[in-house]
């Protein structure tokens, strides 16, 4: 799957299928690339309650309920 098929609008319908009715609206946006901190919480209220899930930017240009990988330290040769 290419990052144009993971995009943030296509991975929120995928994990909350807002509606009109029950939309999605964005609560939190962490920009850090330095501390490979890249998220975005989007929140959704459901019958059951409010949902809350927060979707990692990964270095590909995905976005992932999981964080990505932190680096590890390496020999260059």
């Amino acid at each position: 799957m290419n990052a144009t098929e993971k995009s943030l609008h296509w991975i929120v319908d995928k994990w909350l299928a807002p509606t009109p009715s029950m939309p999605a609206r964005v609560i939190q946006v962490r920009n850090n690339r330095s501390e490979h901190q890249r998220f975005v919480r989007v929140e959704a209220l459901r019958p059951t309650g409010l949902l809350s899930i927060i979707f990692f930017r990964h270095d590909d240009g995905t976005w992932n309920v999981f964080p990505p990988s932190m680096p590890r330290p390496a020999i260059q040769l």
